[in-house]
C-alpha cells in the first residue's frame, strides 16, 4: 500500500463531506488497528477537516428537495449523526409543506379524483418521508398560495 491512512482520509474528504462513522468504516480495512483510525479521525475533527454537522447540512441540502424530514432524519441516524445536530439541520431545511408540494407537483400535479388515486398519492409521499399531517394538508389544498 503506497497510500498512507491520512492521505486516504484526505482524498476521501476532498471528494465530498463524510460522516465520522462513514469515514471510519472506509478506513478500517486499511488501518493496523481501530485505535489508529480513531486517533486520525480525532485529529481531523480537531483540524476542522471532518464535521458531522457539515455532513448533515450537505446531506439535507442535496436531498431536501426530494424527501421529507422523517426520511432525512432516518438517513442521518444511519450515519450515526447526533440527534441534536439532526434536529438543528432539519429546522433550517425550510418548510416541509412547500417541499412536499414541489415533490407532489412534479409527480402528480392535480388533486386526486377518487379514493384509489388519493391512496396512491399518500403512499408516494409517505415513502418520500413526509409526515401524515403535511400530506393531509397538501391533499386538502392548504399548500396553495
Amino acid at each position: 500500500m503506497s497510500e498512507s491512512l491520512r492521505q486516504r482520509a484526505l482524498r476521501l474528504l476532498a471528494q465530498r463531506e463524510h460522516a465520522r462513522s462513514e469515514l471510519k468504516r472506509k478506513l478500517a480495512a486499511h488501518a493496523e488497528s481501530e485505535e489508529q483510525v480513531d486517533a486520525l479521525l480525532d485529529d481531523l475533527v480537531a483540524r476542522r477537516l471532518l464535521s458531522d454537522a457539515r455532513y448533515a447540512e450537505m446531506r439535507v441540502s442535496v436531498r431536501g428537495n426530494r424527501y421529507g424530514n422523517a426520511r432525512l432524519a432516518q438517513e442521518l441516524r444511519q450515519q450515526e449523526i447526533d440527534a441534536d445536530i439532526t434536529a438543528e439541520v432539519l429546522a433550517g431545511a425550510g418548510d416541509e409543506l412547500q417541499r412536499a408540494r414541489g415533490v407532489w407537483a412534479r409527480k402528480f400535479g392535480t388533486l386526486p379524483g377518487n379514493a384509489d388515486e388519493r391512496a396512491r398519492q399518500i403512499r408516494y409521499l409517505m415513502y418520500r418521508g413526509f409526515s401524515g399531517d403535511v400530506i393531509r394538508r397538501l391533499l386538502r389544498g392548504e399548500a396553495e398560495e
